[in-house]
C-alpha cells in the first residue's frame, strides 16, 4: 500500500537534495577524468630542456612511433631522384634553327651601310634570347668580314655540339663553361669568342623536371615504409640526467606516461560526455530495480562516499604500468554496495565504474573484463554476508574471476616453453590473486567502517543480536517466558511473510525478536506473563492500566537505547503497534465516566509512528494476528481466514499501512502466509480421554477438541456476541490484565 502522505514542497525538497548529490559527484567525475597530473609525478618537458634526473622506463611497452615512422618515410621520399622529362632532339634542333636566324639578323645588321655604330649597337642589344652585352656587341661589330663568316658557320655547329648531351637546369652553368672547348681551333681568337659567347647565350635545357612524377614516385615510396615500431624494456633508460631532450626521448615519455600533456578542450568534453553517459545509466538503472534508493539519505550518502573513494582509487592506480592496474579494487566496491545497499545497486554501480575504467585505461579491455567480471562475481559470492566467513569466500571468488579472466587474454598461460612465460608474467598472476584478498579486506573493513559511520544495520549486526545469548533476549526469556514464546511464533510468521514479497526477511526476523522487550520492565501486567489467575488491572482505573499497557513500547525503545541497539530494529519497537487505540480500557472508561464527562482519546493510543516500512508493517500484521488466534483459537480454516482478513482490513482502515510501502498484492501474499503458517501452529488439538477404570462403563462418546463451544469463537465474534466496538469485550471473569492488541483480543475470547 504506497503512501500518499508526502507533499509536493517534501518531493520537491527530496528532488533537491538528489540533484545536489548527484552533481557533486558528477562535477568531481568530470575533474578527475580531465586532470592530466595522476599520481606518481609528471615531468613538464620540452625539446631542448635538460632532463633533471634519469628517466627509465616503469614497466616493459612497445608503442608506434610517430617520429620515427615519418623519418623514415622522409628518407625513403628524398631517396627519389627528380624525375625528367628528355627533349633532347627536338629542342636542339629549335635552337640550332633559332641560332642561324639570329646570325642572319645580325648580318644585316652588319652590313647595313645606313646605320650609325649606335644604332646598329641598338638592334643588337635588342635581339631577343641572346640578352647580349654592350662588350660582347661592340666586339661583334669590330669583328671583320672573314671572321664573321667563320663565326656564322662554327656557331650553329658548336651549338649543336653543345645540346647533344642531356642538359638541366642544375647542369646548364656547367654545360655554358664546357662551350669554348666545343669551338674549332682553326678560328681566330676574336672569333672564338664572339662564336663562343653567342653559343652560350643560345643553350637551352633540354631535359625538363617533371613535378607531378616525383612527387607521385615520393609518395609511394613514403607509403611503402612500414609503421616503426619502438620497444622499451622495463628499467631502460630513456634519457640521462643532463642530457638534452630531443623529440625522440620526448615521444618516448609520453607513450610510457611519465610526460603531462598539454592540456586541450577536447579531454574535458570526453570527461563531460562520460560523466553524462554514466550519471544517466546508474541514476535510471536505480530508479529501475531499486527506486527506494534514491529517496533514502542514509543510503545515498554512502554511495556517494563510495563512489568518491573509488574515483580517486582509480585516478591513481589506473596509470600507465604493467600490473598496478591490476590491483585495482573494484570488486570491494560491488561487495560493500552489495551488503551495505542492495546487489542490484552494486551491479549498476559496477557497471558505471567499468566505463571509468574503460576510459583511463586507454581502451584496454583485458582491464575491463579483469574487473568487471571480479566485481560482479564477488557481489554475487558475498551475497548478504550473514557470516564473517563470506568475505573469505567472496575473496577467493575474486581471486579465481582475476586470474581467469587475466589467463583469457594471455593465451601463452600454458605455453611454459615460450619466451612469454618469464617472472614479469608470473608476477602479474599474482597480482591478479593478490587483488581478490586486498577487495575482501577493504570490503569487510568499509563494512564496519562505513556501517557504523551512517548507522546501517548490518547483517553481521543481525547475526549477533538473533543470537538468545543477548542480554536483551536473556531478560525477555526470564522475565517474561509468555512474551518470549509469542515472540519466537511472531519472528516466524514476520520472517515467512517478508520472504515471500521480497522484503528483508533477516531483518523483520531480528526486528520481531526485540519488538516486545519493554514488557520485561513491568511483565506482570500482560496476560501471556500471568500464571496465577490474577490481574493487577483489576485494582487500577483504566486510564492507568491503558498507560502501562502503552509504556511497553517507550520502554523498549529506552532498553534499545541503553544496549545500543540499531535505528532500525528500534523502529519495530517503536511501530509495531503504530498508533493504535487499546480499545478495550477506552471502552471500559467510557462505560465507567460519569454523564456528560469526556474521555481523552489520546490517553488510550500508542504514541507511534505508524509503519514506515515494509518490514515494520508486516510485524504489526504479524504480532495482531498471532496474538488473535492464540486466544481466539478458531476451530476451521474458514474461521481463520475470516479472522485474519478482518484484522488486516481493520489494520488499514485505520489507515496504520498508509506510509508503509505496501501494495495491496503484497497484502494478499501476507494474508496467504499467515493462513499457512497460523493454520501449522494453532491447529485444533484433541483431548484425549482419561482412562477407564475397571468397572465403569465406556460412554462412547468420540474425542473432542481443547473448545467445547458448540459455537466457533471466530463466528461469535463475527456476530458481535459478548464484543464491543467489534473489537474486545470486557473480561467475563476477574481478569482483565491485557496487553495491547494480543491482551485485548485474549480478554475478548474470554468473554465468548
Amino acid at each position: 500500500m504506497t503512501t500518499n502522505a508526502s507533499t509536493p514542497s517534501d518531493r520537491w525538497l527530496n528532488y533537491l537534495i538528489v540533484a545536489a548529490m548527484v552533481g557533486s559527484v558528477g562535477m568531481l567525475m568530470v575533474a578527475l577524468l580531465a586532470w592530466q597530473r595522476p599520481f606518481g609525478g609528471q615531468l613538464q618537458l620540452q625539446v631542448r630542456d635538460v632532463a633533471p634526473y634519469d628517466i627509465v622506463a616503469p614497466s616493459e611497452i612497445q608503442y608506434e612511433s610517430r617520429l620515427r615512422t615519418e623519418q623514415a618515410r622522409e628518407r625513403a621520399a628524398q631517396a627519389v631522384p627528380d624525375q625528367y622529362d628528355s627533349s633532347e632532339g627536338a629542342i636542339r634542333r629549335q635552337q640550332v634553327s633559332r641560332a642561324r636566324e639570329i646570325l642572319e639578323f645580325i648580318t644585316i645588321v652588319r652590313n647595313d651601310p645606313y646605320a650609325t655604330p649606335e644604332v646598329r649597337n641598338d638592334y643588337l642589344l635588342a635581339i631577343p634570347d641572346l640578352n647580349l652585352t654592350p662588350e660582347v656587341t661592340l666586339h661583334i661589330e669590330q669583328l671583320s668580314s672573314a671572321d664573321w663568316d667563320h663565326v656564322l658557320v662554327e656557331a650553329p655547329l658548336a651549338l649543336d655540339r653543345a645540346m647533344r648531351e642531356e642538359i638541366r637546369e642544375s647542369s646548364l652553368p656547367a654545360v655554358k663553361r664546357r662551350v669554348p672547348s666545343l669551338i674549332s681551333a682553326d678560328l681566330s681568337e676574336e672569333a672564338s669568342v664572339v662564336t663562343a659567347d653567342l653559343v652560350r647565350a643560345l643553350i637551352r635545357p633540354n631535359s625538363i623536371f617533371n613535378e607531378a612524377r616525383t612527387m607521385e614516385l615520393r609518395e609511394q615510396a613514403r607509403s611503402n615504409v612500414p609503421v616503426q615500431s619502438v620497444t622499451l624494456a622495463r628499467g631502460e633508460t630513456i634519457i640521462r640526467a643532463g642530457d638534452l631532450v630531443t623529440p625522440e626521448a620526448l615521444e618516448a615519455l609520453t607513450y610510457v606516461g611519465l610526460l603531462q600533456a598539454e592540456w586541450d578542450r577536447w579531454m574535458l568534453i570526453r570527461a563531460v560526455a562520460l560523466t553524462l553517459v554514466i550519471l544517466v545509466v546508474v541514476i535510471g538503472a536505480i530508479y529501475r530495480l531499486r527506486p527506494q534508493t534514491l529517496t533514502n539519505y542514509q543510503e545515498l550518502a554512502v554511495l556517494v562516499v563510495i563512489a568518491v573513494l573509488w574515483l580517486l582509487a582509480a585516478k591513481f592506480l589506473i596509470i600507465p604500468h604493467d600490473w598496478l592496474p591490476y590491483l585495482y579494487p573494484l570488486a570491494a566496491l560491488g561487495m560493500l554496495v552489495t551488503v551495505l545497499v542492495d546487489l542490484r545497486v552494486a551491479v549498476v554501480m559496477t557497471i558505471g565504474f567499468t566505463l571509468i575504467v574503460h576510459f583511463l585505461g586507454v581502451n584496454n579491455p583485458a582491464l575491463v573484463t579483469y574487473v568487471c567480471a571480479g566485481s560482479i562475481i564477488g557481489s554475487l559470492a558475498l551475497g548478504r554476508a550473514e557470516r564473517l566467513s563470506a568475505f573469505l569466500w567472496a575473496g577467493l571468488a575474486v581471486a579465481i574471476s582475476n586470474l581467469l579472466a587475466y589467463v583469457a587474454h594471455r593465451a601463452t598461460f600454458f605455453e611454459f616453453e615460450t619466451a612469454s612465460w618469464s617472472i614479469s608474467l608470473f608476477q602479474n598472476y599474482v597480482v591478479a590473486l593478490l587483488n581478490g584478498g586486498i577487495s575482501a579486506s577493504v570490503a569487510l573493513l568499509g563494512y564496519f567502517v562505513l556501517g557504523n559511520l551512517f548507522n546501517f544495520t548490518t547483517t553481521l549486526q543481525l547475526t549477533e543480536l538473533s543470537r538468545p545469548t543477548h542480554p536483551l533476549l536473556r531478560q525477555l526469556l526470564l522475565k517474561a517466558p509468555g512474551t518470549y514464546h509469542h515472540t519466537i511464533v511472531v519472528s516466524n510468521l514476520a520472517e515467512r511473510a517478508a520472504a515471500a514479497i521480497g522484503a528483508d526477511a533477516f531483518l523483520t526476523r531480528v526486528g520481531a525478536y526485540y519488538h516486545d522487550i519493554g514488557k520485561t520492565v513491568r511483565p506482570y501486567f500482560f496476560t501471556e506473563n500471568i500464571a496465577d489467575g490474577t490481574s493487577p488491572h483489576e485494582k487500577l482505573d483504566p486510564v492507568t492500566s491503558a498507560q502501562i499497557i502503552i509504556s511497553h513500547v517507550p520502554d523498549g525503545v529506552d532498553l534499545a537505547q541503553k544496549y545500543r541497539l540499531p535505528t532500525r530494529i528500534q523502529d519495530f519497537i517503536r511501530e509495531h503497534h503504530g498508533r493504535s487505540l487499546t480499545q478495550y480500557f477506552y471502552t471500559q472508561a467510557q462505560r465507567s465516566a460519569g454523564k456528560g464527562e469526556a474521555v481523552a482519546e489520546r490517553d488510550f493510543r500508542y504514541p507511534g509512528p505508524s509503519p514506515r516500512t515494509r518490514e515494520t508493517a508486516i510485524l504489526l500484521l504479524a504480532d495482531t494476528c498471532e496474538a488473535a488466534v492464540r486466544s481466539v483459537r478458531p476451530a476451521t480454516r474458514e474461521d481463520l481466514e475470516r479472522l485474519v482478513r478482518k484484522l488486516i482490513d481493520e489494520r488499514i482502515s485505520e489507515g496504520e499501512l498508509d506510509e508503509s510501502n505496501l501494495t495491496f498484492k503484497e497484502l494478499q501474499t501476507i494474508r496467504e502466509i499467515f493462513l499457512q503458517v497460523l493454520q501449522g501452529v494453532h491447529h485444533p488439538r484433541i483431548s484425549y480421554p482419561e482412562a477407564i477404570k475397571p468397572g465403569e462403563q465406556r460412554s462412547g462418546l468420540p474425542p473432542t477438541t481443547e473448545s467445547d463451544d458448540t459455537e466457533s469463537p471466530v463466528s461469535q465474534a463475527a456476530s458481535g456476541k459478548g464484543q464491543t466496538n467489534g473489537q474486545e469485550a470486557p473480561p467475563r471473569t476477574s481478569q482483565p490484565a491485557p496487553g495491547g492488541v494480543e491482551e485485548e483480543m485474549a480478554v475478548a475470547a474470554r468473554r465468548i
